[in-house]
């Protein structure tokens, strides 16, 4: 099974980490490492360099750059683990180095598997997953 944790932080939470603190996250991504647990893990950038794409009734695309006022928490990274259930994924969750105030949310990612033969029909060759492309490339 395969989980995507979210790390929630105050919007005006970004800036450069302490060095501990680093070091703390670092060591408990080696920790999913060793386990072999983890798939994929990124921070991100703050929202004030990002967009965000809305599609109205229309279905035309309307896009606004950051930062985004009216978001209060926003994510700040995220890690895709494999476990064996949802459990597990929630207690790696609980031992994510985070500071006081921020929250971890634990969603499972869809698998084909989880779909009626119909949807899967329907996805086709779209089934497995896109080929990497380079970064900049769409």
């Amino acid at each position: 099974m395969r989980f995507m944790m979210f790390i929630k932080i105050e919007q005006d939470g970004y800036g450069e980490p302490a060095p501990d603190d680093v070091g703390a996250m670092m060591r408990y991504n080696e920790e999913l490492t060793q386990a072999g647990a983890l798939l994929a893990l990124d921070g991100l950038q703050p929202p004030s360099m990002g967009a965000t794409v809305t599609f109205g009734d229309d279905r035309k695309p309307t896009v606004v750059d950051g930062p985004f006022a009216e978001a209060k928490e926003v994510i700040g990274g995220y890690w895709i683990i494999q476990t064996k259930s949802k459990e597990e994924a929630v207690e790696w969750a609980k031992r994510v180095p985070a500071d006081p105030g921020q929250v971890i949310e634990v969603r499972q990612v869809f698998e084909m598997s989880d779909f009626s033969d119909e949807v899967r029909e329907a996805a086709g060759e779209l089934s497995s997953p896109p080929p990497q492309q380079p970064v900049g490339d769409l």
